[in-house]
């Protein structure tokens, strides 16, 4: 049996778990249409990866025995969890959520006591990345959606092939459209126990894999921004005193108008500056520890 699955998504429950560092609006994806656009999309089932939770899967699994045009969809437990470097480790078929803060060691430790699978998102990302720590997981996302940059899927799939290790697709999704972006075909019975069993074997393959779209970024981005102003507000004075009343005009100028041309504008800038950056850390061996301060000077340079 042939398992049409995604493997990386997050629903409305991830809001307030994603970490101290970073904006608490996480995502606005309900679970009535994350099932609905699961069902659309033909998938056999889904893994709810939300932030240092389990907070979504048990929800689903009740809107889901309540609506039976839903019952052909298999929904499974995981988490995204954030490690103590700020990285981020998949654990797929877990019971209990694993708090976050822990060594990736540590964390790997106690997904295998829950007989769970491990597996590398974004693995090479400018952010929340294992890097090298990567082959220490069971599986490795040598595509993930949201790494527009492109240079960061093509460092992963090149450490992949390198370390011989299991390759799946995440679509990452944070916007309902990006949903089923990257699926993976199991070969399994449609329960978890079977699932696990053929993801440590190796028994999965990407089927298909896309990029968000620049609408679905930036519908992101406003999504955070609109939710999360009085976060931002004290984080950039905290973190960005001398640029503060740029950031701050920046972001009063974005409530005028959240769908000026202007910010799509500063996409594409701060896409190619992001290629940049990309391509002299994973290709030029920078070290990337420079991104971890979100120094904006510091990374403009890194860009020149």
């Amino acid at each position: 049996m042939i398992i049409k699955t995604e493997l990386h998504c997050h629903n409305s429950f991830s809001n307030f778990h994603v970490g101290d560092k970073e904006a608490p609006y996480d995502c606005d994806i309900s679970i009535r249409d994350q099932l609905e656009r699961s069902y659309h999309l033909g998938l056999d089932a889904i893994f709810v990866t939300n932030h240092n939770t389990l907070d979504g899967y048990h929800q689903l699994l009740q809107y889901k025995k309540n609506h039976s045009k839903f019952q052909n969809i298999e929904v499974y437990p995981a988490e995204e969890i954030t490690t103590d470097t700020g990285a981020h480790v998949l654990a797929y078929g877990i019971h209990d959520a694993i708090n976050p803060g822990m060594t990736l060691d540590e964390i790997i430790d106690q997904v295998r006591s829950q007989g769970g699978v491990s597996s590398a998102p974004h693995p090479f990302s400018l952010l929340d990345a294992l890097r090298d720590d990567a082959k220490k997981c069971d599986m490795v996302e040598v595509f993930n959606s949201n790494n527009i940059d492109i240079l960061s899927n093509a460092r992963a799939t090149q450490f992949a092939m390198d370390n011989k290790m299991i390759q799946v697709s995440g679509s990452d999704s944070h916007v309902l459209s990006t949903l089923g972006r990257c699926v993976n075909l199991i070969d399994s019975e449609n329960n978890l126990d079977s699932i696990l069993h053929s993801m440590k074997h190796g028994k999965i393959e990407i089927l298909q894999t896309g990029y968000a779209l620049q609408n679905e970024t930036l519908d992101h981005l406003k999504y955070k921004i609109h939710n999360s102003k009085d976060y931002l507000i004290e984080y950039i004075s905290e973190h960005y005193p001398h640029a503060k009343w740029l950031l701050t005009f920046l972001l009063k100028i974005y409530d005028v108008n959240q769908n000026s041309h202007v910010w799509a504008l500063f996409y594409k800038i701060a896409l190619f500056l992001m290629k940049r950056i990309s391509q002299k850390i994973n290709f030029q061996n920078h070290d990337p520890g420079f991104m971890k301060d979100r120094n904006l000077t510091t990374m403009f340079k890194m860009a020149l």
